[in-house]
């Protein structure tokens, strides 16, 4: 009888115990929703929305994961924002959802779905497949942040403001995170020989 393949580099690694599994699952998701809250704070000053490390480290988190441990990585991020943790680029808090940066913590969930799903799919292991489905999540991103500007600001300043000052370092975090999760896969392989 065959073995299936893990769906995510995660699962390859996760012990096989199913107390033992949802524990580091756990440990994971919260460990994934620092690495984002931290990747926030790396910043460009641009106004009214910053640049930050944070779409790197959630292409990144996406694809280790897979699609569940990505989303469930996520909420806890964003639970942690609206409890008042200063996991956001400037803070915490729920009046942060009513602020610029709405769009982008919207467009983070839906990326970091369509990323784990290709994951779960075995996409993650072909760099420049996963390069497509993380710059299919940028847009996402870039969308639903300029849509929100947009609301906040007017729609003169969409473009202007959400999407202009982010597309080149986008396409950098996106195409950077689509070689590190391959490169991880072939190093698993390595060391299973």
């Amino acid at each position: 009888m065959a073995i299936a393949p893990a769906r995510s580099l995660v699962e390859s690694y996760a012990p096989e115990g199913t107390a033992a599994r949802y524990a580091t699952f756990g440990a994971l998701a919260l460990l994934g929703s620092i690495a984002i809250a931290v990747a926030g704070k790396i910043t460009v000053p641009f106004w009214p929305v910053p640049a930050t490390m944070q779409t790197l480290a959630i292409f990144v988190i996406a694809a280790a994961f897979g699609r569940k441990l990505a989303l469930a990585t996520l909420a806890a991020y964003l639970i942690e924002g609206a409890a008042g943790l200063p996991v956001f680029t400037n803070g915490g808090g729920l009046a942060y959802f009513a602020g610029p940066t709405t769009g982008y913590l919207a467009g983070f969930v839906i990326a970091a779905g369509l990323t784990g799903w290709a994951a779960d799919r075995g996409l993650d292991r072909n760099a420049f497949k996963l390069f497509a489905v993380n710059l299919a999540g940028t847009a996402i991103i870039l969308l639903l942040g300029a849509a929100w500007i947009a609301m906040v600001f007017g729609s003169d300043k969409a473009l202007a403001w959400g999407v202009g000052p982010f597309i080149a370092t986008d396409v950098i975090k996106a195409a950077l995170a689509a070689a590190v999760v391959p490169a991880g896969w072939q190093i698993a392989n390595l060391l299973r020989r």
